[in-house]
């Protein structure tokens, strides 16, 4: 789940990191009274949608009166903003971040993420912090240092001082700097974060770090520990779709293809969309029915699948447990077909627990399916009645 800049802001102060004073706003008028409560000589009213490079298409503007930035965020609500990150499609601003424009003498790179390749967890700082962090590294004008915690994520002192010397930051904000990254680690730990970026770090006169501006990335599947941030959650930032299924006990991402997929377990989720590949098909999803989920959970994902009107066939592929028999799968997939009144060709696989069972649930609910013995036969029968059928078309 990606928090808002506001929302990574509040959520870092309680860690103790500088922020700008700052206050969200929904309302013109609100942004000019949010102005007006900071007291400062200058403002910048940031368009609030989950997508960097905001500043070079005219998503942060820097104003010098609340009323400016009255008229800042009324030139920004409604509008749909659109930069490198976001697709042509953009993003619809329904909220702006109004706060103190900090002046800094130097700007750096700072992220704390999990490196999955090497499965450890990294902090990664650069000497310069900018929009196009990016483009300035493929270039070579700038580098980023990388260092990695020990297990559990602990800081090495020696370590910090190191990366501090680096980066070129001069000896007496080597406590600052490393105080900052504690601050982050555990933040980094308590919340399940996947990454916190901050980018720009501005350094002031004063000697402070201040993130201008900040990102968080919670783990989805750790979000049941931290209800807090679960209500956070903007059903306009991520794929609504999904988000309903997730409450069916249903992992789902939607993609491109015209397979749909139905399995129990990730693992065996990810191989049956390799093979799918390997054997020329295109997956329309990935859906994992966590085994909590029950035939009318079940209902739900199969009924996602036969209103998607790009699933040409679909392949089963569940081992059943102990949790989890095959038979719930069956209930499920003959319960959305008659709500809905919809079929498509289904190709299943069925191992384990109450297979047999599945097998004659499917006959009850009068499912036509295709049994096959082995993931390789089922994934091969899938992908050529999805080729039949987008040849009949």
């Amino acid at each position: 789940m990606n928090l808002q800049e506001f929302q990574s802001k509040m959520l870092l102060v309680r860690y103790g990191t500088d922020v700008p004073k700052g206050h969200p706003a929904l309302t013109a008028d609100d942004a000019q009274a949010a102005a007006r409560s900071l007291g400062v000589e200058r403002y910048a009213v940031k368009a609030q949608v989950p997508a960097g490079g905001r500043g070079r298409s005219k998503g942060v503007v820097l104003v010098s009166s609340p009323e400016e930035a009255g008229a800042a965020a009324r030139g920004l609500l409604g509008e749909t903003l659109v930069t490198e990150q976001t697709g042509p499609a953009g993003y619809l601003v329904r909220q702006v971040l109004v706060e103190e424009a900090i002046e800094a003498n130097r700007s750096l790179y700072l992220a704390v993420l999990v490196d999955t390749a090497r499965a450890e967890i990294v902090i990664l700082a650069g000497p310069e912090g900018s929009e196009d962090i990016e483009d300035k590294l493929q270039s070579g004008e700038t580098r980023i240092e990388r260092l990695a915690l020990a297990p559990g994520g602990a800081l090495n002192e020696t370590d910090v001082k190191a990366l501090a010397q680096r980066l070129g930051l001069d000896a007496k904000l080597h406590s600052s700097f490393a105080r900052l990254l504690g601050q982050l680690r555990t933040a980094f730990m308590e919340n399940d974060a996947t990454l916190i970026e901050l980018n720009p770090l501005a350094i002031t006169a004063a000697g402070t770090f201040v993130a201008l501006d900040a990102k968080i990335v919670i783990d989805d599947n750790a979000l049941f520990r931290h209800p807090d941030l679960m209500a956070l959650r903007d059903d306009w930032e991520d794929d609504g779709v999904e988000i309903a299924a997730q409450s069916h006990q249903l992992n789902y991402v939607r993609m491109d293809g015209d397979i749909g997929v139905v399995v129990n377990g990730a693992g065996l989720g990810l191989a049956t969309l390799d093979m799918i590949r390997a054997a020329n098909g295109r997956p329309a999803n990935f859906m994992d029915i966590r085994t909590t989920a029950t035939s009318i959970d079940v209902a739900h994902g199969f009924t996602l699948l036969l209103d998607n009107p790009a699933v040409r066939s679909i392949l089963v592929n569940v081992h059943g447990g102990g949790m989890q028999p095959c038979d719930i799968i069956a209930d499920g997939l003959g319960i959305a077909m008659r709500r809905t009144g919809k079929a498509r060709p289904t190709v299943v696989r069925l191992a384990g627990n109450n297979a047999e069972y599945a097998r004659f649930r499917f006959q009850n609910f009068g499912c036509k399916v295709i049994d096959c013995p082995d993931m390789k036969e089922a994934v091969t029968r899938a992908v050529d009645e999805a080729s039949a059928r987008g040849e009949s078309r």
